[in-house]
């Protein structure tokens, strides 16, 4: 008799849903969609991904629609711009490109889902200042949602969901089945005042969020989540860009969950396009196998004037590397981190001079990166088997270290030695356990070294409004 009961009262449950959901496809066929959200610029024109075909059952691909869709809402450019929702649905499709001036907005409920025939992802030339693909010389997949020499671009949501389905190009990968680079999820290129937020993005084929050779750039607000033994699925990698503000994500990686570049040896010294003028807070990030945040390797255009303050770091190799090797040239200098709280970490500090993989053979050995003003403060870790390591470059020395108001707490089974410091010179203060000979301790009276900037970076001006989207059904 129970079970009759519980049967019924499902059944009963069931039937209610399905009233409910008919009403409100009922109630959205003759009433409207609203919202609203926050973005660096509102849009006058407004169009569903379904008013130009699109078919959210998770089979039937869309990338016709998305292409459509925004090759005629890139006619609104000058009037206005325009914006593209993205309802509930799973949504298949290839790479497609983006305009300027223009919105992508997903649905809480809405699902990319990256498709996995191969002939829906163009192939595109290298990077020019990395001379090759970053996984293989002959070219690169274009990214999922790709655009180039744009201007005012905004990917957003509720939330909503992109899905690479990584799975399907790591095998590959692994297998050494592929002839072009993956693709990445979310590559803007050569564009200017770029916002990218309030989204969750899954299973990357390979990096996440790939900003290059741009500017004015906000990332707010996403959730990044890869298995964790996925190869390259860094969360978001800056990459020769200027005014950059990173801020309230959450990353569990296969990779460096923040990954700043700037090109590649020869090509990267060449191009010579820096990253600098970047904001990173409020970050949480788990990755067994890498950084919270690391600065190259790819670093030849130089890396200058990045802060990153209230970071969090659990089960992640280390918690700020800088990775540099002879023949990448550029420089990693003023870098300023403070407020990192860290969990089971294998390195709390690593730099290393010697990270000896090369875009080809032809790299300049006399091409000696310059790395200094590199500070540290308020910093708390524990359950860590190594404080840290530092090693520079012989008659190349990693200058200017500081290193204040830090207590780390070793492992059980930690190493017996916790600093181990070659060609590196600097200071600490008020640093637990006792740092190496070559970073002397100037006491407590010099606790305030290593101040972080006081004023603030461009891109922290750049403010928000409040955005509308209503479109009625007809």
């Amino acid at each position: 008799m129970r079970i009759q009961v519980i049967i019924l009262v499902c059944a009963l449950l069931l039937v209610t849903l399905l009233s409910s959901e008919v009403a409100e496809s009922r109630k959205s066929k003759t009433g409207s969609t609203s919202f609203e959200y926050k973005a660096i610029n509102c849009r006058a024109y407004s169009a569903s991904l379904t008013d130009f075909g699109g078919v959210g059952d998770g089979k039937t691909s869309n990338t016709k629609a998305f292409k459509s869709a925004i090759s005629h809402l890139s006619e609104y450019a000058s009037k206005g711009g325009a914006q593209l929702y993205v309802p509930a649905g799973k949504w298949l499709t290839g790479s497609f490109s983006l305009s300027s001036h223009f919105t992508l907005y997903l649905n809480k409920d809405a699902v990319l889902l990256a498709s996995q025939d191969i002939s829906e992802w163009p192939v595109i030339e290298p990077l020019p200042s990395y001379g090759r693909g970053r996984d293989a010389a002959a070219g690169r997949y274009t990214s999922l949602i790709f655009g180039t020499n744009l201007t005012d671009v905004i990917v957003t949501g509720d939330n909503g969901t992109i899905d690479g389905q990584g799975a399907f190009w790591w095998q590959k990968f692994h297998k050494k089945q592929l002839k072009y680079t993956r693709p990445y999820l979310i590559e803007l290129m050569f564009s200017d005042k770029i916002q990218i937020s309030n989204l969750t993005l899954l299973n990357s084929p390979s990096w996440n969020v790939h900003p290059v050779y741009s500017s004015n750039i906000i990332i707010k607000g996403l959730t990044i989540i890869a298995t964790l033994p996925s190869p390259n699925t860094d969360g978001i990698n800056p990459d020769s860009c200027t005014n950059t503000r990173i801020e309230d994500c959450y990353i569990v990686s296969g990779d460096d969950c923040v990954a700043v570049k700037s090109g590649w040896d020869e090509y990267g010294i060449k191009f010579g396009w820096p990253t600098k003028q970047l904001v990173i807070r409020r970050l949480t990030c788990i990755s067994p196998e890498s950084a919270a945040i690391a600065l190259g390797s790819e670093m030849s255009g130089g890396i200058q004037d990045v802060r990153a303050e209230d970071i969090t770091a659990i089960h992640t190799e280390s918690g700020v590397r800088i990775k540099t090797a002879v023949g990448r040239g550029g420089y990693v200098k003023d870098i300023y981190v403070k407020g990192m709280t860290m969990h089971t970490m294998k390195w709390v500090f690593w730099m290393t001079g010697s990270y000896g993989s090369h875009a080809d053979s032809h790299y300049d050995p006399k091409a000696l990166p310059e790395i200094k003003g590199i500070n540290y403060r308020d910093v708390v870790a524990d359950n860590v088997t190594m404080a840290a390591r530092l090693e520079g470059i012989s008659n190349d020395p990693f200058t200017g270290i500081c290193i204040a108001n830090v207590t780390i707490n070793m492992a059980a089974k930690a190493k017996k030695q916790p600093w181990t410091c070659t060609d590196i010179e600097g200071i600490t203060s008020g640093v637990t356990p006792k740092p190496c000979n070559s970073l002397p301790d100037q006491g407590q009276d010099n606790i305030k070294a290593c101040d972080f900037p006081a004023d603030n970076l461009p891109i922290d001006s750049l403010k928000l409004k409040k955005c509308a989207y209503r479109i009625k059904h007809e």
